[in-house]
């Protein structure tokens, strides 16, 4: 569901901030986020960093999904 921005007057989604914008991106990453990264991780034969913050899971999520051909 799309909010209304009242200084813009126009929709916007949580989904267009960059994570580095995020309020809780300094917060470990969720556990979807881990779960999702860590498949990503094996199928891109690349390591695994439990320890990325949300903003960082995020960033290496985007990356991984390029290398792999998913998400598009």
């Amino acid at each position: 569901m799309n909010k209304q921005d009242p200084k813009a007057g126009e929709a916007f989604s949580n989904r267009d901030k960059a994570p580095e914008d995020w309020v809780t991106g300094d917060e470990p990453m969720t556990g979807a986020q881990a779960s999702y990264l860590k498949t990503l991780s094996e199928e891109a034969k690349e390591d695994f960093d439990p320890k990325l913050s949300k903003a960082e899971a995020s960033k290496r999520i985007d990356e991984l999904q390029e290398k792999t051909g998913r998400g598009q």
